[in-house]
């Protein structure tokens, strides 16, 4: 009686726990279903404390916009209220460098506005020197004078137009070394300067498509009422980063501010052409609740294995999507206590030791709000990278494991389906494609079914066939009297 009572509080004591840690959490956590239902799940990210500009030894940041953190660990911050770039050890907790004044070909120099930073795969640091209206190259061996190596600035081409001003505001650079750059009031698209600094063009252009609907209305109105309505020009890009194969994705404001915007991503090719896959439901803009309009994504986070992360500047809220355009989790939201942000600005990632945690910086706040995964989340990243990997028999474990946690989630129920279409196993695929409501893939493993079935089918009569035909040719050659005696009487 002791013993069982001893485990009833135990097992109470567990899950009260847990409850209370879901409690604890300043928001909440879904997904949407196929039927772009609300399912509500547990959290992927949970908040893991935060970082300011004093507790890393620096005084306050003011008004920063810009985020990012190198292959080893250390963070990056375009303190832009402060005209400077600040680079955090990769445990937060003290300051590495700063970058405010500086020696530029013998004479001395400072930043102003500075609103993006980016380290380039060559190790160099970039940086958005917004209000010099520039791109500034540093070196970043921290074993060494910091120097600049490069200065992008005042691009000219027939393309900008005479009026033209240059206010580099997010970047992002290739393996080649080519720029890739947000400046402010450019709608046309992003920026693209060769690694020499010379200016290439207008790169990924996203022209806003207008109804007919709407075109009657622009037909049919007066020129004051023309006026007054909105301009269907481009969408401006907002986040910017490249994958490791040299993709560049941007985040965008939404392309229809008056309802559902589809689309708030781009991945983009060499050739500036959107190829980026949008999933069962083909949303990659965000929330599907309208109650204050359509997401606003004003960062976006390139994470390895076809996994990116943006940030809803409009509800707080961090939205993951896999290579596939699958919505994996959502987290986040906007408040005063900790883990939720008043003005959400940027998001970079951390990787190595740090078990993967998301950074976000908040603009209002003056700090780096900071996430860890949770087991939930880290079984998500795993499978999805497992199976980008193609290591499919270890990505089922992983689904396996996602669904211990939450069985009503979709998409592990498709990873799982995938991985056994993978490995021939139509039958079992069906299964957990039903499950998880993937009618393209459950259709391919239906006909690869169906024809195993036809196929093992037309064996056995084929040989049933067969076998009958020898059965007849040996009766007629051991009883060829009886033979002769049947066709003797039905003559």
């Amino acid at each position: 009686m002791v013993k069982k009572l001893i485990l009833i509080l135990v097992v109470w004591s567990c899950f009260s726990q847990s409850v209370f840690a879901v409690e604890k959490l300043p928001y909440i956590t879904y997904n949407y279903n196929y039927r772009q239902d609300i399912v509500y799940t547990p959290a992927a990210y949970v908040p893991d404390g935060h970082i300011s500009g004093l507790a890393a030894g620096v005084g306050d940041f003011k008004s920063p916009q810009g985020l990012c953190a190198d292959e080893d660990g250390f963070v990056y911050v375009a303190d832009t209220g402060n005209n400077r770039v600040v680079i955090l050890a990769p445990n937060m907790n003290r300051t590495v460098d700063i970058i405010a004044e500086f020696d530029n070909g013998g004479r001395g120099d400072k930043l102003n506005a500075p609103t993006g930073v980016y380290v380039s795969a060559s190790g160099k640091l970039y940086v958005a020197d917004t209000n010099n209206k520039r791109v500034i190259a540093f070196s970043n061996d921290f074993t060494k004078p910091r120097e600049v190596v490069q200065v992008i600035e005042n691009p000219k081409s027939d393309i900008l137009g005479d009026g033209f001003s240059f206010a580099p505001m997010k970047i992002a650079v290739d393996d080649a070394d080519r720029v890739y750059c947000i400046s402010r009031g450019a709608f046309q698209g992003l920026l693209l300067f060769e690694s020499t600094g010379e200016f290439v063009g207008y790169y990924g252009t996203i022209n806003v498509n207008i109804s007919v609907r709407e075109k009657f209305w622009r037909f049919v109105a007066t020129k004051r009422e023309a006026k007054n309505q909105q301009l269907f020009i481009p969408t401006e890009f907002t986040g910017i980063d490249v994958d490791s194969d040299g993709f560049v994705y941007a985040s965008h404001l939404p392309t229809n501010t008056r309802g559902i915007s589809p689309q708030s991503v781009r991945r983009l090719n060499p050739r500036g052409e959107d190829i980026i896959k949008k999933g069962i439901n083909g949303n990659l803009g965000g929330d599907l609740q309208l109650g204050s309009g359509p997401s606003n994504f004003v960062d976006i986070c390139v994470r390895g294995k076809g996994i990116y992360s943006v940030i809803d500047s409009r509800r707080g809220r961090v939205f993951t999507y896999d290579s596939e355009g699958n919505l994996l989790y959502i987290f986040g939201g906007l408040g005063s206590q900790a883990g939720t942000f008043k003005i959400p600005v940027a998001i970079a990632e951390q990787t190595g030791r740090f078990e993967e945690r998301l950074l976000i910086l908040d603009s209002a706040r003056a700090e780096i709000e900071v996430f860890r995964p949770t087991e939930y989340g880290r079984l998500i990243n795993e499978a999805v990278a497992l199976r980008y990997d193609g290591n499919e028999e270890l990505a089922i474990t992983r689904w396996r494991n996602v669904l211990k946690y939450n069985e009503n989630f979709e998409l592990a129920n498709t990873g799982i389906g995938k991985s056994y279409l993978s490995a021939g196993d139509n039958k079992q695929a069906m299964h957990y494609l039903r499950l998880g409501m993937s009618r393209e893939y459950y259709s391919t493993a239906f006909r690869r079914y169906r024809n195993e079935l036809l196929e093992s089918s037309m064996a056995m009569i084929f040989t049933a066939a067969i076998g009958l035909i020898l059965f007849l040719a040996v009766r007629r050659a051991l009883h060829p009297k009886q033979e002769d005696e049947f066709d003797t009487w039905s003559e």
